[in-house]
Order: structure tokens, then sequence, then C-alpha cells
């Protein structure tokens, strides 16, 4: 989710040649998956509280099927882009950011407005991107990191002039995939990759601040957050629990460049549905495929059932009134246009460890 970022430029400058290349790393960043009842199912079975215990090095981990071995914390880390903020913000709230050589994820929008100048704060040792967003492969491995982190398997792909991660073993370099994101842009991941993939929900975002947390040490800190939400989260289903489920539907008008026709992005899927489930409402494009959304038109859009709309910030200067008030306008027969419901996120929406934020906004919005 620096300068501006790829996705961000993306919706001014990119070329229709380089769309696919786009939407797969804003995909990425926003977690949308596939599956129509991931966030019901993950809803329903809470997993047991996180534990925390020291990490024992050499520490080897799988990573989308690679054994990658830590024999200490890594000191020199690379962010690469895909268009998330998932990894950088996750390093913040983990307190390990000082082990950050170079960071090339910004959106300089947050629903925690202190994540923008702390995100600004972290170095970026004069990155600089390509014409497909991405850090080169040549810029990477001249800072002679120690780790490099992707948060798509595709940031890895040197067909969009990343380095690889055979490339990155040659040099002695680990490299690490977010977890629930070793499936996209790799066409021949492991089933139990794709099913993570397709199954994205809030403890996905957890999942990535838990395995950070046994990379670098710092397990007690990815432990107590993960709790700390967990039980936030708690409290909110149950203070919606017996409500009326309101259907919510969740926009990006600054993603336009993700659909098709011009519209403003509609999420939908995996991790969207997990987020608008635990809220107590209904997302009225559940289940939908990432071709599916982008495909949606504006008959569509204005025979959905819209009781609350939540409108998503993705570059500074956007104004969730004037959205808001826009899409009012052109969609009336909704019935959050006649009663004017709406609230807006912004990367609490996305993969990351902001996702009580967006919960508990959607959850007042529907009241």
């Amino acid at each position: 989710m620096s300068s501006l970022d790829g996705a961000r430029r993306a919706g001014r400058l990119i070329p229709r040649v380089l769309v696919s290349v786009v939407l797969f790393a804003v995909v990425a960043a926003c977690g949308i998956g596939s599956s129509p009842s991931a966030g019901r199912q993950a809803a329903a079975s809470a997993p047991p509280p996180a534990v925390a215990k020291p990490t024992t090095y050499p520490l080897t981990i799988d990573n989308c099927g690679r054994k990658v071995t830590f024999d200490a914390p890594p000191k020199r880390v690379v962010l690469l882009n895909g268009t998330s903020v998932a990894e950088v913000e996750s390093f913040i709230v983990l307190g390990i950011q000082d082990h950050i050589l170079a960071n090339s994820q910004s959106y300089e929008v947050s629903d925690d407005p202190s994540f923008v100048d702390r995100i600004k704060a972290i170095p970026r040792a004069d990155l600089k991107l390509n014409e497909n967003f991405e850090v080169p492969r040549e810029q990477v491995l001249a800072l002679k990191p120690d780790l490099v982190v992707s948060t798509w398997a595709g940031g890895f792909d040197d067909k969009i002039g990343s380095v690889t991660r055979d490339q990155l073993d040659a040099a002695g370099i680990k490299s690490f995939v977010t977890p629930s994101n070793c499936a996209n842009g790799d066409l021949n991941a492991r089933p139990e990759d794709k099913e993570r993939y397709e199954k994205q929900s809030v403890e996905s975002s957890y999942e990535l601040l838990l395995s950070l947390g046994e990379i670098f040490d710092v397990q007690q800190r990815a432990a107590d957050q993960v709790n700390k939400a967990r039980a936030d989260i708690a409290a909110i289903r149950k203070e919606v629990a017996g409500r009326e489920r309101k259907h919510v539907l969740v926009v990006y008008p600054g993603m336009s460049m993700m659909n098709n026709n011009g519209l403003p992005a509609v999420f939908g899927g995996g991790l969207s549905d997990d987020i608008v489930d635990r809220a107590g409402g209904v997302n009225p494009f559940a289940g939908k495929t990432n071709t599916q959304l982008a495909e949606i038109n504006a008959e569509a859009l204005a025979s959905a059932q819209v009781d609350v709309l939540v409108v998503g910030l993705f570059q500074p200067g956007e104004n969730a009134d004037v959205m808001a008030k826009d899409l009012f306008a052109k969609f009336p027969y909704w019935r959050a246009s006649k009663s004017k419901t709406f609230t807006s996120v912004s990367d609490s929406f996305y993969l990351g460890p902001l996702n009580t934020v967006a919960i508990r906004k959607i959850a007042d919005a529907a009241r």
C-alpha cells in the first residue's frame, strides 16, 4: 500500500500494456481473494491465543515451498513495492523498522495518520521504481541486503525486471513472500498456497505478523498485537450479534484502473468479505473472483443492494464526502443513497495490521 507508489502512479500514468501487471500487484496489496464463504468460515473457528517463545537460531522456515534459514535476525532488509503497505506497517507495529535498509512501500494515506510520517521516516536508499512500478534487480543487488521481502510471489518475477529468488540465493541473500500471497503471481504454486490465497481473511494479516515475529525474534510483540486485535474484533462481533445484517458495498474510486469499465474498484471475496462479515454486514459482491470484479458494470452496481457505502481512500487529497456524494448521485436507488449512509477506510481494508479499524468503522456505520 516515499514518492508516488506504483498503484497511485498507475491511476494516472499507466499504459494499457501494464494493466495486468499492476492489477496483480494491487490485488496482492488489498488481499482480494475468491472464496465466497472465507470470512464466515474464518470467523466461526476462532484460533487459540498466539503464544510467544524466543526464536532459536538457526531458524528454518517454509516460505512458499522454499526452505529459508536465518542464522540471526536480518539487519539489512529491502521491502519491494507491490503497491502494498502490509509489510512496512507490520514492521512498524512490531518495532523492527530500524532493520529496514530500503523501503519502497507507501500510500501517503492511512487509517492511522501516524503511519504516514512513520513510513516516510524509513530509509528509501534512493530507490527508483521501473516501468512496472517495482524495484529493479540491479538496485536490489547493489544494496547488498540480507533479506528481501515481497508482498506477492510475482514481485520476484524477472519478467517485470525484479530480482528472482534464485538470483538472491546465488548472492547469499534471503527472500520472503507474505505467506497468504505465495500463490499470487506464481502459476506453479502449491495447492495449499493456492487455497491459502483464495481463502484470505483477517487471520492472514496475523499470519504475517507472527511470521515476522519469529524471524526477527520479537514473538512477544507479535503475539500481543494479534491477541489484542482478536479480542477487539470479538467484542465488535458480540456487539453486532443479533442485528439485521446490512449490505455493505466497498469501492475505491482511486483504483478505477482495476475495473475494465472505468468504474470505482469494487472489493469482494477473501479478506474483503471477512472484514465486512466480522463487522456484521454482507458484501453484495461476496465471493467474486478478481476477473469478475473487474467486469462489474454500471448496471450491476445500480441494481446491487447497498445499505452502507464504504468509500476507500487511496491517494492523498481524496475526499470521502465528495466521493460519496458523487456515487449517491450516480446510483440514487441504493438505500445508502437515500439515507446518505457511508463511511471511509484506506489501508485498514487491506492485508496488514489495521483490519480492526475497518471492522469498527463499518460496524458503526451499519447501526
